[in-house]
């Protein structure tokens, strides 16, 4: 009978400490209308392209971070981006690169990597600088017009991709910015 109550107790006790611990969480949405943070994304510029696939990132970040408005004209953080693509065979042990002897496309890989760097324009501060890569997958098929539009359409498909996660991680930043103080007068 004192095995049964000590474990019972046991139970009560740790139920305590767990609820207390979940207490002490502040878990909240990120694009909560609280955290503004769906403001501080529609305040961002975003540097001109230099690339075909800069330009395409820069164009889908556009459109994600103002909902379809268009780039903000009086940008208050600066995000400056540049990328670059690499294409491969996944299987290094073909004598022909681009298709096998059988006839069948090879199947093969298009990496775009992007680096970015968010700033605070008032001050120039930046708040984050990071790499991102994102892999995509194709099939290599002996005609030349194909392969190049295979790996055109891969590289489309990656840079979307690429500019979904770039948005997250801006968000994230923008989230740990301080609120701006609200001076009321009379």
């Amino acid at each position: 009978m004192s095995f049964d109550r000590s474990l019972r107790r046991f139970g009560f006790v740790s139920g305590l400490v767990t609820l207390t611990l979940l207490a002490g969480c502040q878990v909240r949405p990120l694009y909560s209308e609280a955290s503004g943070t769906g403001e501080r994304l529609a305040s961002v510029g975003f540097g001109q392209p230099r690339t075909r696939l800069d330009q395409v990132v820069r164009n889908q970040l556009v459109f994600l971070t103002s909902g379809g408005a268009g780039e903000s004209a009086h940008p208050v953080y600066e995000v400056k981006l540049s990328t670059r693509s690499t294409s491969s065979n996944i299987s290094e042990d073909e004598d022909n690169d681009s298709v096998s002897p059988t006839g069948v496309p090879v199947p093969g890989r298009v990496r775009v990597e992007g680096i970015y760097t968010i700033t605070r324009i008032s001050d120039g501060k930046i708040l984050k600088s990071s790499k991102r890569e994102v892999v995509s997958l194709i099939d290599v098929s002996g005609q030349g017009y194909a392969s190049l539009r295979a790996v055109r359409d891969a590289e489309n498909r990656a840079a979307r991709e690429l500019a979904e996660f770039i948005r997250a991680e801006i968000a994230i930043a923008l989230a740990r910015e301080p609120q701006p103080q609200t001076v009321w007068q009379k």
